[in-house]
This record gives structure tokens, C-alpha cells and sequence, in this order.
């Protein structure tokens, strides 16, 4: 059976962009109840002075009334094509995208003024906000760590884009807080196959964790993990294969001792190493009997 087809990553951001548009409109309703009354801001929307437009729009931005400002915006950008004002306006409807919450169309838009306009002062500015917006797209440490990724993507990307750039050090504090999140669910990844005795897997993703994030200070205890991985697995294996998987769990726990000499599972450690040489030896024992 073939598999369905995949939809381009475009046309899934194109519909999440959709949504979130669509769910402004609904929202300016109450908008226009919270801003300035249902008859000022017709009003406002109905006049054809593009330069009245504007001076309102950021008059409600200035206000953090933010949602009346994105119509404003949106028409201004559209009418005043290959203009200044159009330039203007481009940036602070990105602004306006992400003052409301709309990380996602703030990110695109913010990239998009990056992108058209490189020569304009606020186009590094820009390019550090679109990072900006998908740090705070991120999630927390539990789910799935996508959006960190390509937070920490995105903010390399601009460190290589302007090397000299005022905005450095605030990057490296924001990828070295977004490399901690994804540590974090490598290592309670890992775990969970540990908890619900899944231990080949356990040992796969554990070992993955460290080549990942060799500097994660879980480091010892995942180490440690592994041994006890390995061991839980030799137990529940069969008489074939316990020889094989218990001469593992002695491997990884030389390792172990090598990379951490002072850790505090260090006495667990040695607890499991000597049940794995006593179990090989009763093996080896039954296997010269027979």
C-alpha cells in the first residue's frame, strides 16, 4: 500500500497562517468594542487618508491596542506598494502580529522584511525578532521539541548572518536556554523507556542523549543508566542470549567507572557489575554440566 502523500512544509504554515488570520478578524469585534467604539472606528476604517490610517494605527500600537492597528496595517501595506510608507508599515504590522500573540505570521513577516529590505536599518532588528518569535513558539521540555529546534536554528542563522552583531550575547543566552530544553526531553525520553521497562530502547536513546548533548550535566546518571539498562535487559532475556547481554552490562559499566570514578551511582553501579559476573558464572557453570 502506498503511503499518502506529504504535504509541503508551505502549505501547512500557509493553513496555520489562515487560521491565525482568520482568527483576528473574529477577534476585532471586540476589538473595536475595547479600542475606541463601534462608530470612531468605522470611521477610521472607512476613510481614505492613508496618512490618517497610518497615524492611527500606530497610535493604537503605542496604545498596546494592538488589535486595531493589524486592519490599519494590512490595508497600508496593500495600497502604498513601492512606497516608504509601504516599508514602514510592513515592519510595524509585524510588530502588531507579534504585540497580539501571532508568533507565527509575526515570524514570517518579520523574516519576509529581513529578507525584501536588507538595506534598511531595522532589518537586523528584524531578523532578531523572527528568532525572537519562534523562541517563544517553543514549548515546555515535555512535548515535542520542533519549534525549539528551529528557534536554535533560527538564532544561528542570524549570529551567522551579522557575526558582529549588538544582539550576541542575547542569542547565545537564548540558544544555550533552548539546547537546555531539548537535554532535558532527550534525557526524560530516555527515562520513560526505563520506567516502562522498554530497556533495548532505553539504551539506544540514552547513548544518543550523551552523543547529543555530551556537556549535559545528567551525563553521570545516564551513564549510569545505561549500565542498569543493559543489566534489566540480560534479566529479561533468554538463557541464549543472557551471556551475551550480561557481558554488556559489565562493557558499559567499565565505562562507566572510567568516565566517572567519584559518581554517587557509583555503588549501584558496582552492585549490578558484581550480579553480572555472578550470573555469568552460573551460566558458564551449566553450560559445562550439560
Amino acid at each position: 500500500m502506498k503511503k499518502p502523500p506529504q504535504k509541503k512544509a508551505s502549505s501547512k504554515n500557509a493553513t496555520q497562517a489562515s487560521i491565525l488570520a482568520n482568527a483576528l478578524l473574529v477577534l476585532l469585534g471586540l476589538v473595536v468594542v475595547l479600542t475606541c467604539g463601534c462608530s470612531d472606528y468605522n470611521k477610521i476604517m472607512k476613510s481614505t487618508d492613508l496618512d490618517y490610517k497610518y497615524e492611527r494605527a500606530l497610535n493604537f500600537l503605542d496604545s498596546n491596542k494592538c488589535f486595531g492597528a493589524l486592519p490599519l496595517l494590512e490595508e497600508i501595506v496593500s495600497l502604498s506598494r513601492g512606497t516608504e510608507r509601504a516599508i514602514d508599515a510592513s515592519f510595524y504590522r509585524a510588530k502588531a502580529h507579534e504585540c497580539v500573540g501571532d508568533f507565527y505570521l509575526a515570524r514570517y513577516h518579520f523574516k519576509t522584511f529581513a529578507k525584501t529590505f536588507p538595506n534598511d536599518s531595522r532589518a537586523e532588528p528584524a531578523q532578531f525578532q523572527a528568532a525572537i518569535c519562534s523562541y517563544k513558539l517553543s514549548p515546555k521540555a515535555s512535548l515535542d521539541q520542533t519549534e525549539t529546534k528551529a528557534a536554535v536554528n533560527e538564532f544561528q542563522l542570524f549570529m551567522d548572518r551579522y557575526p558582529m552583531t549588538f544582539y550576541r550575547d542575547s542569542c547565545q543566552k537564548y540558544v544555550d536556554e533552548l539546547r537546555y530544553k531539548m537535554e532535558v526531553k532527550s534525557y526524560e525520553s530516555a527515562k520513560l523507556y526505563h520506567r516502562t521497562q522498554q530497556f533495548k530502547s532505553a539504551v539506544i536513546a540514552f547513548e544518543n542523549a550523551l552523543k547529543d548533548f555530551p556537556d549535559t550535566p545528567f551525563r553521570d546518571e545516564i551513564q549510569w543508566l545505561i549500565v542498569d539498562s543493559y543489566f534489566q535487559y540480560a534479566e529479561m532475556s533468554t538463557e541464549r542470549r543472557k551471556l551475551e547481554r550480561y557481558n554488556d552490562t559489565i562493557e558499559a559499566f567499565l565505562t562507566f567507572v572510567a568516565r566517572y570514578p567519584e559518581s554517587s551511582y557509583m555503588n549501584q553501579a558496582q552492585a549490578v557489575h558484581e550480579k553480572s559476573i555472578k550470573a555469568i558464572e552460573n551460566l558458564e557453570e551449566n553450560q559445562t554440566i550439560e
